[in-house]
C-alpha cells in the first residue's frame, strides 16, 4: 500500500488535534510472522540502538529533542555542543536568556519559536518540578513545545519506556513497508505498538529511524542493499 501524502501529516512537534480520532488499519495475524522478522533483523544489526542527538542529562536531552523538530540532529548537536558546555539545567537556562539562546540556536529551523519555548517550559520545570524533567509522560506533553513525540523519545531513552515516537522517518518507513498504516503519526504509533511484538518495542522507534535515515530514504531509498527488502512490500523498490 502506498504511503500516505507526508505533506497532510504533522510528523514531527505536536500532531494535529483531529490526528487522536483517527485509527490505525487493524493488525493483520496473518502478517504477525514479517513483521517479527523485520524487527529480528534490525536487532541483529544495532542490538541496543541509541539517539544519535547528543545531551548531558534529562534536561539537555528534552530540549534537543524538543529543537529537533522539523530539524536535523546533526544540525541541533552542532548548535547544542557549545549550548549545553555553558547551560545544562532550567536555571541556568534562564539566566543565559532568550537573547543569548535565540542566538545560539539560529541555525536550527524555527529557532525563534524554539527559543520561546526552550524558556517557558524552562521556567515551568524551575517552578513546579524544582528544576527536574518529570518522569510521568502525560506531564511532559503539558511542557511548551513539548508533543507526543518529543515526551515518548524522553522517557524511552531516559526510562526505557516502551514507547514508539513517530517522526517523518518512522512514518514513512512504517507506511511504506508497511508495518503500520494510518494517515497522522498518533494512528501509526497505535499500529505500531498493537503489531511489533513486546520483545522489540523497547528500540522499534530508533530502528525505524535509522533505516529511514540511511536505507529507506524518502526520495530514493536503498532497496537493492536493504537489509529487509525481501519482506517490504513497497511496489516502487529501486533497482
Amino acid at each position: 500500500m502506498p504511503a500516505p501524502n507526508m505533506k497532510r501529516s504533522a510528523a514531527a512537534g505536536k500532531s494535529p488535534a483531529v490526528s487522536r480520532r483517527l485509527p490505525a488499519m487493524p493488525p493483520d495475524p496473518a502478517d504477525a510472522p514479517r513483521i517479527a522478522e523485520i524487527f529480528r533483523r534490525f536487532e541483529a544489526r544495532e542490538p541496543v540502538p541509541v539517539t544519535e542527538l547528543n545531551y548531558r542529562n534529562a534536561y539537555t536531552l528534552l530540549v534537543a529533542v524538543a529543537l529537533s523538530a522539523q530539524a536535523t540532529d546533526v544540525s541541533v548537536n552542532k548548535a547544542t555542543a557549545p549550548l549545553f558546555a555553558m547551560v545544562d539545567t532550567p536555571q541556568a537556562m534562564l539566566d543565559f536568556g532568550e537573547d543569548r539562546l535565540r542566538d545560539a540556536i539560529k541555525t536550527i529551523g524555527l529557532y525563534n519559536s524554539k527559543a520561546r519555548n526552550v524558556m517557558a517550559l524552562s521556567e515551568r520545570l524551575v517552578r513546579e518540578f524544582d528544576g527536574t524533567v518529570p518522569r510521568d509522560r502525560a506531564v511532559l506533553e503539558t511542557l511548551p513545545g513539548v508533543g507526543r513525540k518529543t515526551a515518548a523519545v524522553v522517557v524511552n531513552t531516559l526510562h526505557g519506556d516502551h514507547t514508539i515516537a513517530v517522526d517523518t522517518h518512522v512514518f514513512r518507513v512504517s507506511n511504506r513497508m508497511p508495518i503500520a498504516v494510518g494517515v497522522t503519526p498518533d494512528a501509526v504509533e497505535a499500529g505500531l505498538l498493537a503489531v511489533v511484538p513486546a520483545g522489540f518495542v523497547r528500540h522499534a522507534h530508533h530502528w525505524l529511524i535509522l533505516h529511514g535515515r540511511y536505507t529507506c530514504l524518502a526520495r530514493k531509498p536503498l532497496c537493492p542493499t536493504c537489509i529487509v527488502a525481501d519482506l517490504c512490500r513497497w511496489p516502487d523498490k529501486t533497482a
